[in-house]
């Protein structure tokens, strides 16, 4: 099989295509083909040596895969060969098939291609995690989604509208503006020309209840002041690359809170919660309430261009390594 191969801590750059011996296929495991591989900020994170977990070297990153089974294991009764699947790998999912346990492996939706299937989790699960569990959001609320053009921002704008909330992107470009607005935003700010916090105001009036923010850096500050009385700031990551120093006094003087959203982190105290929350969404995606957006492709041997792009926050939407 073909892996991408982490050898040392470093730029995306130095990452290496391998051919490794098939991996055998133990009790209650299946072998996935796969197709699609979702590429996410936090890999390059991971190969950088930046996240707050580090891997053993090496290691294959890739946190997402979805294919079809190619052969069962002794004991498995859910799967057959030929399924389409999904799976959340944590790691090893930039390769050409990943073995895992069948109990962690969900049958894709017929009307869900596997490009969608491979980079939805992440970003409908921390979307899902902040709004439902974390804020406990209500219909009508007014919802600031920064760095909306980009996987986990759109996959807010796409729960937050289902939900009922009003939502605002706020984007850098006309494109990643108009995607999101495509997924339901019903306003935009343009945040390379528009004062967050005034144009945000205005178009709430007064104030927004709740700001999703993965992007940090000088943004987290427009967003908290953004927030009417009682409002609520969501971090969820630091796409910026800075993490922001925010003026208690903001929130002291306003009652704002700012709460903290780490899905992975939660799903390890929350495995049947998760499984519903998984549950939920891949429902919503049947019903047509939620539209997780196609993926953008890479060859498996351009990791490093489509890492990259990540970093530098060029994808518009979700992209994918194709082995």
């Amino acid at each position: 099989m073909r892996v991408v191969s982490c050898n040392s801590f470093g730029p995306v750059s130095d990452l290496t295509v391998e051919h490794r011996p098939s991996v055998p296929v133990g009790p209650g495991q299946v072998r996935i083909r796969v197709t699609a591989a979702g590429v996410n900020f936090v890999d390059g994170l991971f190969v950088q040596g930046l996240y707050q977990i580090k891997p053993p070297v090496p290691f294959v990153p890739g946190g997402e895969v979805a294919g079809v089974v190619a052969e069962v294991g002794d004991g498995v009764t859910t799967h057959s060969v030929g399924d389409r699947v999904f799976c959340s790998t944590g790691l090893g999912g930039f390769a050409s098939e990943v073995v895992w346990p069948a109990r962690r492996v969900t049958h894709t939706p017929a009307g869900m291609t596997d490009g969608q299937a491979a980079t939805f989790v992440q970003s409908y699960g921390t979307a899902g995690v902040a709004l439902h569990h974390r804020a406990r959001a209500h219909a009508g609320e007014w919802l600031l989604v920064l760095g909306a053009g980009g996987g986990v921002g759109l996959a807010a704008v796409d729960v937050g509208h289902a939900m009922g909330l009003h939502v605002i992107a706020a984007a850098s470009s006309q494109e990643k503006r108009s995607i999101a607005s495509a997924h339901g935003a019903e306003a935009e700010i343009d945040t390379s020309t528009e004062d967050v916090k005034s144009r945000a105001k205005e178009l709430s009036g007064g104030g927004v209840h709740l700001v999703y923010d993965p992007v940090g850096g000088a943004l987290a500050e427009a967003g908290l002041r953004s927030l009417r009385d009682d409002g609520q700031l969501l971090v969820v990551g630091f796409a910026a690359g800075e993490i922001p120093k925010l003026p208690a006094n903001q929130i002291l003087l306003r009652n704002r809170r700012v709460t903290g959203v780490d899905w992975g982190g939660w799903v390890g105290g929350h495995q049947e919660e998760n499984q519903q929350l998984l549950s939920d969404v891949v429902a919503a995606i049947d019903r047509g309430d939620l539209h997780p957006v196609e993926p953008k492709a890479y060859a498996l041997a351009d990791v490093a261009v489509a890492l990259q792009d990540q970093l530098d926050r060029k994808v518009v939407g979700k992209s994918v390594l194709v082995p």
